[in-house]
């Protein structure tokens, strides 16, 4: 099986151009199934009803999120009615909706968790703990993880701790890609597969975000306008083994 993995979107522009290039992209990978970082898919941060569906409806299988999840509050019933819509599962289970889904192909089932970092972010249960009890009531062969933290010690450690117990670590968050894809012990990672945005911005946002840096004064984040790019890793899996075969990376103007 082979899955293509989908950078954090940014904006509403971005995923809209990114829904033109899709079915070439899935065409020429033949990838097998779709998952995409859509915790910024809205204009103005966070995931919505509506942008959610635009990535369903460009061919997404499963959407995992991060430290956005709950930024508009429209989403709470949506992680309760679209299970494949995913929210960090180390945010607790007072939360709505959940952070693991499997996705049945009936000759074989693929599971995706969503766990967020703690170093340098927003409060939440501690993800290696939480990786350890999911995996343990788990029986679940081949298994994708989206790791979305900043601290790029924190995702190798994840990706070291979850060695041959999963198929696929992949970070998201920094929305910069990293060139250290490699599979060690039958698992397949990357620090961070990137973002799926403006080429010309910083890490998809307009450049008013300069501004920020210079006056340490906040400033409306716009995602930018232009040309995009798509950052995305496909990942190919032996499902009798759940072991991943090969890693590849993904970056190309859309």
């Amino acid at each position: 099986m082979k899955v293509l993995f989908i950078g954090d979107v940014v904006g509403q522009k971005a995923a809209a151009k990114l829904g033109k290039a899709l079915p070439g992209i899935k065409l020429s990978e033949g990838t097998e199934l779709v998952i995409i970082n859509g915790e910024n898919s809205s204009d103005g941060n966070g995931i919505t009803p509506h942008s959610a569906k635009m990535l369903f409806d460009m061919g997404a299988d499963v959407i995992t999120t991060g430290n956005h999840a709950f930024k508009r509050k429209e989403m709470d019933a949506a992680f309760e009615e679209r299970r494949n819509v995913l929210r960090p599962a180390n945010f607790g289970d007072d939360c709505p909706g959940a952070g693991v889904f499997t996705v049945d192909f009936g000759y074989c089932a693929l599971t995706v968790i969503n766990l967020m970092g703690a170093t340098y972010m927003p409060p939440c249960d501690n993800p290696f703990k939480c990786a350890d009890a999911l995996l343990r009531k788990s029986g679940a062969k081949n298994i994708i993880v989206d790791f979305h933290a900043e601290a790029t010690a924190e995702k190798k450690a994840m990706g070291r701790f979850l060695r041959g117990r999963v198929s696929a670590v992949l970070g998201t968050h920094t929305h910069v890609q990293t060139a250290d894809e490699r599979i060690v012990g039958g698992t397949a990672y990357i620090t961070d597969v990137g973002m799926t945005g403006a080429s010309d911005s910083i890490i998809g946002a307009e450049k008013n975000m300069v501004e920020k840096f210079i006056r340490y004064y906040p400033q409306k984040y716009f995602p930018a306008e232009g040309e995009c790019e798509v950052n995305a890793v496909t990942v190919e899996i032996d499902v009798s083994s759940g072991r991943a075969v090969s890693i590849k990376r993904i970056a190309q103007n859309i």
